[in-house]
């Protein structure tokens, strides 16, 4: 049995230290339903608890989605896993990530923990350029930044990209040709630029190049808050006639009403599947969760 209805919801929408620490904004990522599929984006700090708050349940994660290794992006990632399996209980799920935040690195340390990476079914490391099928949807890795990657999501009814933390070129609005959605994280307003990090006029460039049915803002720093995020919102649609919103914690977006039969958009150009989930495994897969969580209140 699938969702009630396809949705992205944004657990949080914060995008740096500022805005995070304070809580002046959510940092929980987001999620993507669409069908029997469940997909957990960047689960930042306080991921498992809005999720709670929210009403969604992290046992109905089909995979964890983690664009940078980096507090922000992944704060949550072995407690959503916790919860995912039980502490391993019940083994599932799927973990895509950049590959800093599966494999210790010169610079960095993963902040997936070994245990935690037990738990799961499986765990890839999604670079620029692979691919992964989950079920019908296709999941392509993007370039992004040296520390960060975005996605891209293939469906049978709309496509949507995401740039994580991304740094603006010429050609990063190739990566998201064709899409029917558009999540950028815009972390400065207008006239303020930060290396490595996107700003409303990127996204004035991003968005017009690219054409979205619709595009939302989110990841927003301190300055964004400041000059107002539903004012730069109103400000890049107005530049580039394209609907677009600000996200707000708690956000629910229903991404069919923007959406294309996509089909034909599913590309060759990129490397063969590292790794597939059929649809009778997802199925399976849910309902031996149900078992499962029906066994344990038939035990307590």
């Amino acid at each position: 049995m699938g969702f009630m209805a396809s949705r992205i919801f944004f657990l949080g929408t914060g995008g740096d230290a500022f805005v995070i620490g304070k809580q002046i904004r959510a940092s929980g990522g987001f999620i993507i339903q669409q069908d029997d599929i469940q997909l957990q984006i960047d689960p930042g700090p306080g991921a498992l608890v809005r999720a709670n708050e929210h009403g969604v349940s992290i046992r109905a994660n089909t995979a964890l989605i983690v664009t940078k290794n980096h507090i922000h992006h992944c704060n949550d990632v072995n407690a959503i896993i916790d919860a995912m399996t039980y502490s391993g209980l019940d083994k599932k799920g799927v973990l895509l990530a950049i590959n800093s935040l599966i494999n210790k690195t010169e610079n960095e340390n993963p902040y997936l923990t070994e245990f935690h990476k037990t738990l799961l079914e499986k765990f890839i490391v999604l670079n620029p350029g692979s691919r992964v099928g989950i079920a019908d949807v296709e999941i392509f890795g993007l370039k992004a930044n040296t520390e960060a990657i975005g996605l891209k999501f293939i469906t049978d009814d709309f496509t949507l990209s995401y740039s994580g933390d991304a740094k603006y070129s010429k050609e990063l609005a190739k990566e998201y040709e064709n899409s029917d959605i558009l999540i950028l994280n815009i972390r400065n307003p207008f006239n303020e630029k930060e290396e490595g990090y996107l700003n409303s006029d990127d996204a004035v460039k991003i968005i017009s190049k690219v054409k979205p049915k619709l595009a939302i803002l989110t990841g927003f720093g301190i300055k964004m808050i400041k000059a107002d995020p539903l004012y730069e919102a109103r400000e890049i649609q107005k530049q580039t006639g394209i609907n677009v919103l600000a996200a707000k914690d708690g956000l629910i977006v229903n991404p069919l009403s923007y959406s294309a039969k996509t089909s034909q958009k599913r590309l060759n150009v990129f490397k063969e599947s590292e790794y597939s989930v059929d649809k009778e495994h997802v199925q399976e897969s849910k309902q031996e969760k149900l078992d499962f969580d029906n066994l344990n209140q038939d035990n307590n």
